[in-house]
């Protein structure tokens, strides 16, 4: 126990590094950070919340028919009880392989994705003899469900630098012996060709900018394509003009505000309340204790304003410069033995920019996350009542228990402590 309380001390401290932050704001009132003014904020909503038809490019494939359908509790950006499937198979050397899908009865195969859409445009009136729904071969048998992730706040974890993240794996890994190591994942970034950076978005850390994060979801879940994902999953039934999404009088696309819309949301505020109660204070006191800040880390710091991140395509701005918050995770993937077995789709996730990957971005390291997911933030974590990647846990407690690997020690720590302290650290969770 005593090496645990050091491990969370000392990499507790060195993310309050940089005195001079301040305090990023919070808050569900769905007003702006302070990147932009409220109007403009609630221009970009309108973008997140609209509903997409086929004539605006949905489609062919697809799972949903806006932002907002899978990122709404409790308000635009949010997470939700929303998940996607995703399947693949190990191959020669135990590699995991994607999927080969049949389409259009077996004419097209899909190829170079996990994600397996729920939802297609056709058959339809324009189209009554075509079939294209995608189902899990036999052939298929890793197979996961992911829940939607919560996306308020993101601007922020953005705004880290790279160093950040490799400074607090490193960290870790000495601190603990080598027992917990966050894997460092370089990532492209689909608007800065041939530039790479530290993943910290997704469940498997795919994206570190959210405009590729934007564009990526936009193709592959509502099917509608961009300026950085020009190509669509298939042409069958397809009709709309390509690039579904492009730049209006101002110059911006759909993703373009997306992402502008998610910079400047407020992170997820505590329940301040509940926090301010001596139970839920002790139950913050054990559950650094008993090592669950290693991973789940309460504060961290952005990058100083003028800072230039993305490959060069993005500068941190005032608002989300210098700042401090309080998201209990470190954005890094993990083995807790919860792995879902899929692998980082690079074709899927990076489209033409997979085809010339940075060299950052090594094959090797993308197999290492078939069986890792990323710590997940826990700010929020008291208006979801499903848990965990898969949404298979439904209490607090459930989650808990499930931690093996690297969350080994945390999870044995946890079990053995009387059961009124145990309900303390439920209740400190309940006030996140």
């Amino acid at each position: 126990m005593k090496m645990w309380m050091a491990a969370g001390s000392v990499v507790l401290l060195f993310a309050w590094q940089g005195p001079q932050s301040q305090e990023a704001p919070a808050g569900f009132d769905g007003k702006s950070n302070g990147l932009v003014d409220e109007k403009t904020h609630q221009d970009d909503q309108v973008k997140f919340d609209a509903v997409e038809g086929v004539a605006d490019g949905l489609g062919p494939l697809y799972n949903a028919q806006s932002c907002r359908e899978c990122h709404q509790s409790p308000t635009s950006g949010g997470a939700s009880q929303v998940s996607e499937l995703r399947v693949g198979h190990l191959g020669p050397g135990g590699h995991f392989y994607n999927p080969d899908i049949p389409i259009a009865r077996g004419t097209e195969i899909i190829s170079g994705r996990t994600l397996v859409n729920d939802r297609a445009i056709c058959p339809s009136a324009a189209f009554p003899d075509t079939e294209i729904q995608e189902r899990v071969p036999e052939s298929e048998t890793v197979r996961t469900t992911r829940l939607s992730v919560n996306l308020l706040g993101d601007g922020f974890v953005e705004a880290m630098s790279d160093q950040s993240l490799i400074d607090l794996s490193q960290q870790q890994c000495k601190q603990t012996h080598g027992k917990i190591c966050g894997l460092i994942i370089y990532v492209p970034v689909v608007e800065s060709p041939g530039r790479a950076s530290v993943g910290r978005f997704g469940w498997k850390d795919a994206h570190a900018s959210l405009l590729s994060f934007s564009g990526d979801a936009y193709l592959n879940e509502m099917g509608i394509t961009s300026k950085l994902f020009p190509d669509e999953v298939t042409k069958i039934c397809n009709t709309a003009p390509e690039p579904n999404d492009t730049a209006g009088p101002d110059g911006l696309s759909d993703i373009d505000r997306f992402a502008r819309f998610v910079r400047s949301s407020k992170a997820p505020a505590r329940d301040v309340k509940l926090a301010e109660t001596p139970k839920a204070k002790r139950g913050s006191t054990l559950f650094e204790k008993i090592g669950c800040t290693v991973c789940h880390m309460s504060t961290l710091t952005t990058a100083p304003a003028g800072t230039k991140i993305n490959g060069g395509a993005f500068t941190v701005p005032a608002a989300l410069g210098g700042k401090a918050f309080h998201p209990y995770s470190d954005f890094l993937v993990h083995d807790v033995g919860t792995g879902d077995g899929i692998v980082i789709p690079v074709f899927e996730h990076y489209g033409r920019a997979a085809r010339q990957m940075p060299r950052e971005c090594s094959p090797e390291n993308f197999q290492k996350t078939r069986n890792r997911m990323r710590t997940p933030p826990l700010w929020g974590v008291r208006l979801r009542p499903r848990l965990m990647h898969d949404g298979g846990s439904t209490t607090f407690i459930d989650a808990i228990l499930r931690h093996g690997g690297e969350a080994s020690q945390a999870e044995h720590n946890f079990r053995h402590l009387a059961r009124a302290d145990q309900e303390t650290v439920i209740e400190f969770l309940r006030s996140l």
